[in-house]
């Protein structure tokens, strides 16, 4: 017997093809729950048993916490595994599991919801001691109040969704003028994605870049740090290409980040695996963002780098085991990097959905969590990625080397991908030097 006996994963793709790896390394069950438009999806047929929870759209399928919870009851599986996206920070799903008796394998309905909000967690982390950037404390119910806020921060701000993430819901402003236009659209924006209105001003930070630490917590009171990635290479606020170690950090400014990171994790009595993200300034100044309490699409990196398997450690986490490692035995081995490849116009961004009629991938050297496979289907209905190449050498030259040449191995046909973009970021100055912000890729082209 596993950990668990059988575990739902209540998502789709690359990280249910993930999960279900470690699950059947560790002898537990997997049931895939599945919508119409994923029916032949690889993760499917790799589950144990799957069941169809519904129509296409996520709201009618994935997004339905009834439908998903009737599934774990029905297999009888003992735990649910949210992936990322979709209901994986809903307090609301984490409270249903927890009515019904089932294992939610994450952190506490109270504490996503604390993290959950911008606001909140910056109220929570400026108590700790952590430093946050400059910006407003409250939402901001008026353009009239946002105005006056921002006279006295000072422009340019970044006007955000308190209940916002995969960068939607904010909006850079450089004047009062910007600042009116976009204040009611974003307003509206919040409440259509998150169901919340709820909006608030940070000071822009020049040179930025944004580096995250891995944490993971017991409920045995024990917290641990996995290092940081490097997360600067972003298009849309959106993650591109990620880095394990930060080339940014030397030792000294490193542990200075992961034990903010971890002061952080013990003023809100976080459990299981957690993501506590940060703004650096070109000063090496560094202001905490947001907290992200779910495994992260760039997780592989971090488990080339450590030796580690994330998944298992939600696992056996949630399962009431005292953390696989201590902080003394966690050690940093080389360097990772992963790229996105996302079925899109690698100029404009734009999703290409359709079918994949041929596809061509490195055979050795390369980790690849991709959720589909030749003949499979982009649908228009879910996010664009389709997969992840990570690669792992001795250092990061070795690495920036290995994943060019995966990148070159690569072929895809039938639709349009942004394999060109991944490989122009290769090629570039900036990132072979390891000296880029988040304002890289307004800079390049494939063109």
């Amino acid at each position: 017997m596993g950990i668990f006996d059988k575990v739902l994963i209540a998502n789709r793709g690359e990280i249910a093809r993930r999960i279900i790896r470690t699950c059947n390394r560790l002898g537990i069950q997997t049931v895939a729950i599945y919508s119409d438009a994923d029916a032949d999806a690889p993760f499917v047929k790799e589950a144990t048993e799957a069941v169809c929870i519904g129509e296409s759209q996520a709201k009618k399928s994935y997004l339905d916490i009834e439908k998903v919870i009737n599934a774990a009851k029905e297999t009888k599986a003992n735990a649910i595994h949210p992936g990322y996206g979709f209901l994986s920070e809903n307090p609301s799903f984490v409270n249903r599991c927890e009515e019904e008796g089932i294992v939610f394998i994450g952190p506490t309905a109270e504490v996503m919801k604390l993290m959950g909000s911008k606001l909140e967690s910056r109220i929570q982390m400026h108590a700790a001691g952590i430093p946050v950037v400059p910006g407003s404390e409250k939402d901001l119910e008026t353009v009239d109040e946002a105005l006056e806020v921002a006279e006295n921060i000072g422009y340019p701000l970044m006007l955000k969704a308190s209940a916002g993430g995969g960068g939607i819901g904010m909006k850079l402003v450089q004047n009062s003028d910007e600042l009116k236009n976009a204040f009611n659209t974003t307003k509206q924006q919040a409440i259509s994605f998150f169901g919340d209105g709820a909006v608030f001003l940070e000071k822009w930070i020049t040179e930025p870049r944004h580096i995250e630490v891995q944490i993971a917590a017991d409920t045995h009171g024990n917290a641990v740090h996995l290092f940081e990635r490097e997360c600067s290479v972003q298009r849309r606020h959106q993650k591109v290409v990620e880095e394990s170690p930060s080339p940014l950090l030397d030792e000294a400014l490193r542990e200075k980040l992961v034990s903010t990171a971890l002061l952080g994790v013990e003023r809100i009595g976080y459990t299981n695996l957690g993501t506590m993200e940060f703004i650096f300034d070109g000063d090496q100044n560094f202001y905490f963002l947001e907290m992200n309490t779910r495994l992260q699409v760039e997780h592989p990196i971090t488990e080339e780098v450590t030796g580690t398997d994330l998944v298992e450690w939600q696992l056996r986490i949630a399962a009431g085991e005292p953390l696989p490692a201590q902080q003394d035995q966690i050690k940093k081995n080389g360097h990772s990097i992963e790229c996105r490849l996302y079925a899109e116009d690698p100029n404009t961004y734009f999703p290409s959905p359709g079918t994949i009629k041929h596809l061509a991938l490195p055979e050795k050297d390369v980790r690849l969590d991709f959720g589909i496979i030749e003949g499979s289907v982009v649908s228009p209905y879910y996010d664009p990625m389709i997969g992840k190449i990570i690669v792992h050498d001795t250092d990061r030259q070795a690495a920036i080397i290995k994943m060019k040449q995966a990148l070159e191995q690569i072929k895809v046909e039938g639709i349009v991908t942004n394999l060109p973009l991944l490989e122009r970021i290769m090629d570039t100055e900036q990132f072979t030097s390891g000296n880029y912000t988040t304002n890289f890729l307004t800079e390049v082209s494939t063109v």
